[in-house]
């Protein structure tokens, strides 16, 4: 179980010559400071179809992750964020090459393949926090961890249904979107409500809200992990404290 969320980082002991893969046209923000900060913008609700194409997300830039292995797979990783009156919305992109994606249901371990995570800890106060992530298959699995000094756990939603259900959606840019395919890019968009994140304290955001969280990508690619990270953290995804800030703009 310990093994099950530590993510070790990847040490390869040998040289991997990778072909070079296309990346974005257009702008993205980088993040170079170690506890980066996001402002995030309000938006009215809308729906989410994977595409990324609603004019909402024309209203914020794209923001970058960093890749955490120097000799890791030479793929671009970025995302966006939005807040409404009823929830959150999300949109991941990478490049990549092939999906490594079998799973055909929620609530697996999903991190041992492609996959995409948002972690968000809404009050410092307490060591609680949300944890989403999202397969190019559409698969999620939404938990919340409780973490003491390092020992955590994740728990799935009771009533996972009505206005507590996400609403997610996936993509692939140059290829099938089915386990193996050889693709160009994959994108999910999905929406987290408040309602599914009762009873973390400091929800819903307001203007000026700050909250703490991070964004994560992990690609396998010829049986081996890439992982991608938004704030700089250490061996496990879930050092909380390093996580970067999300300040809730003006509506």
């Amino acid at each position: 179980m310990q093994e099950w969320r530590q993510r070790a980082v990847v040490c390869a002991a040998a040289i991997f010559v990778l072909a070079p893969v296309r990346g974005y046209d257009g702008a993205v923000q980088t993040q170079t400071e170690e506890r980066p900060q996001l402002v995030v913008k309000s938006s009215a609700d809308f729906e989410v179809n994977g595409a990324g194409d609603h004019a909402a997300w024309r209203a914020t830039e794209w923001t970058a992750m960093r890749r955490r292995q120097a000799d890791g797979h030479p793929y671009d990783s970025r995302f966006k964020m939005l807040y409404s009156n009823t929830g959150l919305y999300f949109l991941m992109e990478g490049t990549d090459k092939r999906l490594t994606a079998t799973m055909k249901e929620d609530f697996l371990h999903l991190w041992t393949e492609d996959v995409f995570e948002v972690f968000l800890w809404t009050d410092e106060r307490h060591p609680v926090y949300f944890e989403y992530e999202i397969s190019p298959l559409n698969h999620e699995l939404p938990i919340l961890i409780p973490n003491f000094g390092g020992q955590f756990l994740g728990w799935r939603p009771w009533d996972y249904e009505g206005d507590r259900l996400t609403r997610k959606a996936t993509s692939v840019s140059g290829g099938n979107k089915e386990s193996g395919a050889a693709i160009e890019a994959w994108r999910a968009e999905f929406f987290v409500p408040y309602a599914l994140l009762r009873p973390l304290q400091n929800v819903p955001p307001k203007p000026g809200t700050r909250w703490r969280g991070n964004f994560y990508r992990v690609d396998y690619d010829d049986k081996r992990a890439t992982q991608w990270e938004w704030a700089r953290v250490g061996k496990s995804f879930h050092e909380y404290q390093k996580y970067g800030d999300l300040v809730f703009a003006e509506r």
